[in-house]
C-alpha cells in the first residue's frame, strides 16, 4: 500500500537546520568570500526546495487510489485539507527557489555580500515557517494513513457488517488469519480489520471486519461508522450481515433488521444474513451460527462461497430473509 512508504515529514525547523548545515559545508570550500556567500544562498535554496518537493512527491495521487482508500483518507484526515497542505508546501518550495536565485544574482554586484546573504536566509526561513502548520498536518496524516490495512481489490472480498457487539470480530477470528481484539463491550473494533483464508489452488478469500454501524442518518455517523460504510460499499463482493437474536448486543432485533434493509439498499452485491448466538436464540428461516461454540460457522462460510465463482451475476438466488420460511 502506498501510504506505508511515506517517510516522516520534517518540521520547518528541521528542514532549515539540515539545509543550512549542508550549505555551510559547501561555503567552506570557497576561498573567495563573495563567491562563498553566493554559493551558500544557492545551496540553501536548492536543499530546501528539493526537500519540500520530496515531501509532496512522497504522497500518492489520491485521484488514482482505489475508492476505498480515497474514502478512508477523506474520512480520517480530509482530502481537501491534504491537498491544501500539499499545495502550500509546493508553493513554498517554488518561492524558496525564486528567492534564492534572485539574491544569489544580486550578490555579484553587491558591496556587502554578508548582509545580502543574511537577508536571503531570513526571507527563505520566513517562507518555510509559513507552511509549518502544513508540514505538521502532513506528518500527522502520514501517521494515520500508514495504519490503514492493505485491501486487495483482486481478491474475493467478504465484508462483515452489523450492529456493534453482535459477533463480527469473533467470526473473523474463527475463519481467517485476522487477529481482531475481542471484548464484551460495544465498539471494540475501532477501524477496518482485514483477514484472509486460503481455499486451495492459490485462491483465498479476503474478509473485512468493519466497526459496528449504527442505524442513523449518514451525516450523524461518526468517522468509525463512516469507515464501515465505505468498506461495505467499495470493497464487498458479498456482505455477511450478522444479527443477534438474543439482543445481548444491546440493540433490538427490529432495529438490527432495519439496518440490514438499509445495507441491502446501498450495495449492489448479495447480502447474506446470519443469526449469531444461536446457542441462546435463533431466528426462524435465517441461517444460524454461534461464534461461541463454533456451531454453524463453517456452514455460514459455505453460504458465502456460493458467490465466489461469479459475483457479477444479477440473478443470483437471494439467501433466506429473517423471519421467513424457505
Amino acid at each position: 500500500m502506498e501510504f506505508e512508504t511515506i517517510p516522516t515529514v520534517p518540521t520547518a525547523d528541521e528542514v532549515l537546520d539540515r539545509s543550512l548545515r549542508r550549505a555551510a559545508a559547501k561555503k567552506k570550500q570557497k576561498i573567495n568570500v563573495d563567491r562563498a556567500n553566493e554559493e551558500f544562498v544557492r545551496a540553501v535554496a536548492s536543499a530546501i526546495h528539493d526537500k519540500l518537493k520530496s515531501v509532496v512527491a512522497s504522497f500518492p495521487s489520491f485521484e488514482r487510489l482505489p475508492p476505498f482508500y480515497q474514502e478512508a483518507a477523506d474520512i480520517l484526515v480530509s482530502l481537501d485539507r491534504l491537498k491544501k497542505s500539499l499545495g502550500a508546501v509546493t508553493w513554498a518550495a517554488d518561492q524558496v527557489r525564486t528567492i534564492g536565485s534572485g539574491y544569489a544574482r544580486s550578490m555579484r554586484s553587491a558591496e556587502e555580500t554578508d548582509r545580502v546573504r543574511r537577508q536571503a536566509v531570513a526571507r527563505i526561513a520566513s517562507v518555510v515557517h509559513q507552511v509549518e502548520d502544513d508540514l505538521l498536518f502532513l506528518n500527522e496524516a502520514r501517521n494515520i494513513l500508514r495504519k490503514l490495512p492493505h485491501v486487495n481489490e483482486g481478491e474475493f472480498t467478504v465484508v462483515v457488517a452489523g450492529y456493534p457487539n453482535v459477533g463480527k470480530s469473533s467470526f473473523i477470528r474463527l475463519v481467517s488469519t485476522a487477529e481482531p481484539e475481542i471484548a464484551a463491550y460495544p465498539f471494540t473494533t475501532k477501524g477496518v480489520i482485514v483477514g484472509h483464508r486460503d481455499i486451495g489452488r492459490r485462491e483465498r478469500i479476503q474478509f473485512i471486519d468493519t466497526p459496528g454501524v449504527l442505524e442513523r442518518p449518514a451525516d450523524e455517523r461518526n468517522p468509525i461508522e463512516r469507515q464501515a460504510v465505505s468498506a461495505i460499499i467499495n470493497t464487498a463482493d458479498v456482505v455477511l450481515f450478522i444479527l443477534d437474536a438474543s439482543e445481548h448486543c444491546g440493540y433490538t432485533l427490529d432495529d438490527q433488521v432495519r439496518l440490514l434493509e438499509e445495507v441491502r439498499g446501498f450495495v449492489d452485491v448479495p447480502v447474506v444474513a446470519v443469526a449469531n448466538k444461536a446457542d441462546i436464540r435463533g431466528i426462524e428461516g435465517c441461517p444460524a451460527m454461534s461464534t461461541l461454540t463454533g456451531e454453524g460457522v463453517e456452514a455460514a462460510l459455505d453460504l458465502l462461497l456460493i458467490y465466489r465463482k461469479d459475483t457479477t451475476q444479477t440473478n443470483l438466488r437471494e439467501p433466506p430473509q429473517p423471519g421467513t420460511q424457505e
